[in-house]
């Protein structure tokens, strides 16, 4: 019997701190408010750095954290989420270090520390550079969820 196994690691926190991280809170006219975790990364930036290198490390946090491709059902995570006042760090699978969340709004923080839900999504697409508005971020989420390169987890804050 021949198998193949693949593993990726989650990936150092050079290139934690080089991704980009989005939050906000959607509250839909029929279910209740959900927070959001966008993480995604532009092309690459750094001499050592390709499409694929990348790709394999926003496909480490993916496996990490146990998320699964957008168009399937959204596993539930664990409580991946950290909060000490208007801190927010994520635990995105390093054994390690964790991933500070640049300045969740008061509402997000409110929602998570309220043990309200948060989706994680995880977009292999490359982000493009500059600020995105609430339509480019949706038009942006939509493509990758089309092309199959979203990934998703729920998660909530950890309490311990």
């Amino acid at each position: 019997m021949n198998c193949s196994v693949s593993f990726r690691a989650a990936p150092g926190p050079g290139f934690a701190a080089g991704c980009t991280v989005s939050t906000w809170v959607n509250v839909p006219k029929l279910a209740g408010p959900i927070a959001y975790v966008l993480i995604a990364h532009g092309p690459p930036r750094r001499a050592h750095e390709t499409t694929e290198s990348v790709e394999d490390n926003l496909m480490g946090l993916v496996d990490a954290m146990h998320l699964r491709r957008a168009v399937e059902r959204v596993p539930i995570v664990g409580a991946r989420l950290i909060v000490r006042g208007r801190y927010v760090a994520l635990d995105y699978g390093h054994p390690r270090y964790y991933m500070r969340l640049p300045s969740p709004s008061r509402l997000w923080r409110h929602h998570v520390t309220a043990g309200g839900p948060v989706c994680l999504t995880v977009c292999l697409e490359p982000l493009p550079p500059g600020h995105l508005g609430v339509d480019a971020v949706e038009t942006y989420l939509a493509r990758a969820v089309r092309t199959d390169r979203a990934y998703m987890g729920a998660t909530t804050i950890r309490t311990r």
